[in-house]
């Protein structure tokens, strides 16, 4: 078992309270009244940064919901064709199966955009800031504290271009930047080493996702063109999620399961 979960192997030899249940059942329904007076009780700028997120809570919960209650597109399935030529109103009729492929491929867009994936390891271990980040001490008599360098893996894009130095404030050491990752594919249980596009998300925060910084459970976009992958409509893959499965920093590179 992994550092510092104690807590978790205490509940595992010993299980919980007997009325935990019960006591996380009234935290939940006391909650929405915590939040509601704290809505009602907070002023000015807080306000409306408090707003703002429980509108982008209520927009995200309804889409959830959306998304739950669409149902498959039903068809009829289409006849086999005939041999021959086929009459000009008939080109552009399908059977189920393309409807199908048409419904998932949307479905798979929008958890996309959601950024709701199936993945291999749904918990991680939240990393701090002081971990990832050290500070860089500037000035004449060393007072100003504003500069921090970056102590984990990180990825930079193909024409990254470094502020001047004076003005930089995360610094990306070199010597720490990953192009590559070494992805493993769960059905064909084989691994390749595949050029890393960008970061999609950083479970541990939206800061380190915008600064490329990879830790245990980032999801990454890798180039999956070199294993020809091909989409129902007879495309060729490009891009495709993994999720980073090591600690690069102990490692010194970077192990990803491809999400499929």
């Amino acid at each position: 078992m992994p550092q510092n979960e104690h807590i978790e192997l205490h509940q595992k030899r010993y299980g919980r309270r007997l009325d935990y249940e019960e006591r996380k059942r009234k935290r939940a329904a006391r909650e929405v009244h915590e939040r509601s007076d704290k809505a009602k009780k907070t002023k000015g700028l807080k306000a409306k940064l408090l707003n703002k997120e429980r509108r982008a809570e209520k927009i995200q919960m309804k889409k959830t919901i959306k998304m739950h209650e669409e149902k498959l597109n039903k068809q009829k399935e289409a006849k086999p064709v005939p041999d021959g030529a086929i009459p000009a109103y008939l080109m552009d009729r399908e059977g189920q199966s393309r409807a199908k492929a048409m419904n998932n491929m949307i479905k798979q867009k929008r958890k996309e955009k959601a950024g709701k994936w199936s993945v291999p390891l749904p918990k991680v271990r939240g990393v701090d800031e002081a971990e990832v980040m050290k500070v860089i001490r500037t000035g004449k008599s060393k007072r100003k504290a504003w500069k921090r360098m970056i102590t984990k893996h990180t990825f930079v894009g193909e024409g990254f271009t470094r502020k001047p130095p004076k003005f930089e404030r995360f610094i990306r050491p070199t010597g720490l930047r990953c192009k590559k990752a070494h992805v493993t594919h769960p059905e064909l249980k084989a691994t390749f080493c595949l050029p890393i596009i960008s970061v999609k998300k950083n479970p541990s925060s939206p800061l380190y996702t915008q600064l490329g910084v990879l830790t245990k459970g980032t999801i990454i976009e890798v180039n999956v063109s070199e294993l020809g992958l091909v989409t129902t409509g007879g495309k060729v893959v490009w891009g495709k999620y993994a999720q980073v499965t090591n600690n690069p920093e102990n490692d010194g590179c970077v192990n990803a399961v491809l999400l499929v």
